[in-house]
């Protein structure tokens, strides 16, 4: 039986968000028959959730052999479908066979532990001993923005705990996802262990609704809210994306920083959950980096994805570019200055950089997908972060300082779920926890917590 679930209804075009061109489709699944993927994931697992930690690394370490023997293909692909750089696609295939390896080597230490239970009355001669046990079948739902590495977050972890997975991805860009299952039937995966189903928010809530164990899910927090509403009384763990603040203090190393801006905000074209979208510079330093950080955004090359010395591609689709275009508008009406870029044409929106932006207006208060740095002004820490700490998001934020005591301050008082010193806020790496608090999420990704996350705990006492 394929892992790939499909149906008799229309197809769904993937085009290009480039130059529109067809890049692929798939085949949107049906109500009935995603709940008889999860029906036939539930029988797989059940096997499988008896499966040894060698077993489970051996066929993580497969799939990602696989993703690295045809790693040129798969960039191409989400080169294609995505629209992000084909240096960009290359690393996030890259990222994505180290996922499934550590995800793999996670699985040899889902140590449990025994714990005395001599503190309470007639426990002097009683041990608890506690065990990690699979939830079951983890349904995966995936954005357009690293379709690959983001469903490996997902896959790697939960495989290496024993569950079953059935994912739908971005009906955007579901095309690397489609492979990676077919690549996972190539390497050996159990039949049903590892399925996809395609659609968009039909078919997201029908697979909440399915009698799934866990649902994992990435995206906005309206279609996140609609999820946890829909899947009831299960685990939910979501990622629903940031508006993440960089602050760069008077000592810092500007050159530095200023890379990191470039990098970190006009990555996949400023569609990253963690990119930085709000630029705090010290008045003591405002005008010297902002005059460095629009001259080193006039040197982005932005055109066709697939060209090597492209440095930015389009954003995913025309809509995109339109929300993009309407919020830059309405800062300037609010006062923000223009010093690059502005609404763009098509897909492609130019790297835009604005300044004196209000905190109040739509593009700097809410999270804004595409490739503008909104750049405020400050005085002093205090009143920086908790014009941050009012927003409704909190995933990850970036300091640049070489001053202890203040990269202290900033650690202890902002109210998200990561801080990355002398670095941005995009910075992540595979096995250490990400995620936020408020408005950006429920729980935490990252190889090593999710393994847990997808688990459940046992006590048996004796």
């Amino acid at each position: 039986m394929s892992q790939l679930v499909r149906s008799d209804l229309e197809y769904i075009d993937i085009l290009s968000p480039y130059d529109g061109r067809l890049v692929g489709q798939v085949s949107p699944t049906s109500t009935r028959a995603i709940v008889e993927a999860v029906t036939r994931a539930q029988r797989a697992q059940a096997e499988f959730a008896f499966s040894t930690p060698a077993e489970r690394r051996r066929l993580l370490d497969a799939l990602a052999s696989a993703i690295a023997q045809e790693a040129e293909p798969l960039a191409q692909l989400i080169c294609a479908e995505v629209g992000k750089t084909i240096a960009e696609a290359r690393n996030e295939v890259r990222r994505a066979q180290n996922t499934l390896r550590l995800s793999g080597d996670a699985a040899t230490f889902l140590d449990g532990e025994v714990l005395h239970c001599g503190i309470v009355a007639g426990g002097a001669n009683r041990q608890a001993v506690i065990t990690y046990e699979p939830v079951g079948v983890v349904g995966a739902i995936t954005p357009f923005n690293y379709p690959l590495n983001l469903l490996c977050h997902k896959l790697g972890p939960a495989i290496a705990a024993g569950n079953a997975v059935v994912a739908k991805p971005s009906p955007k860009a579901p095309l690397a996802a489609q492979r990676l299952a077919e690549l996972a039937i190539e390497t050996g995966f159990p039949a049903d262990l590892f399925q996809v189903v395609h659609g968009g928010a039909s078919q997201a809530i029908a697979l909440a609704r399915a009698p799934i164990d866990l649902l994992s899910f990435t995206g906005g927090p309206a279609a996140g809210l609609a999820l946890k509403n829909a899947a009831g009384l299960i685990r939910c763990l979501m990622e629903l994306g940031g508006n993440d603040p960089l602050f760069v203090m008077p000592d810092a190393d500007i050159e530095a920083a200023t890379r990191t801006v470039i990098a970190q905000r006009y990555e996949i074209a400023g569609q990253s959950c963690a990119a930085i979208k709000k630029l705090y510079l010290h008045a003591d330093i405002h005008e010297w980096m902002l005059e460095a950080v629009v001259e080193a955004a006039k040197a982005v090359r932005h055109g066709d994805p697939l060209d090597p010395a492209t440095q930015m591609g389009p954003v995913i689709d025309a809509l995109a570019a339109e929300q993009v275009g309407a919020r830059i508008s309405a800062a300037l009406d609010q006062g923000a200055r223009l010093l690059l870029g502005g609404p763009g044409n098509g897909t492609m929106v130019a790297p835009t950089v604005l300044a004196d932006v209000s905190p109040d207006c739509e593009l700097f208060a809410r999270e804004t997908f595409g490739p503008v740095i909104s750049v405020r002004r400050f005085d002093d820490a205090e009143t920086a972060i908790a014009e941050v700490n009012a927003g409704e998001h909190g995933l990850q934020a970036g300091v640049f300082s070489n001053d202890h005591a203040v990269l202290k301050r900033f650690a202890r008082d902002l109210h998200v779920g990561g801080v990355m010193i002398n670095e941005g806020p995009d910075f992540r790496a595979e096995h250490v926890p990400f995620g936020g608090i408020k408005g950006s999420g429920l729980g935490r990704e990252g190889v090593r917590i999710a393994l847990r996350e997808m688990s459940e705990t046992k006590v048996v006492i004796d």
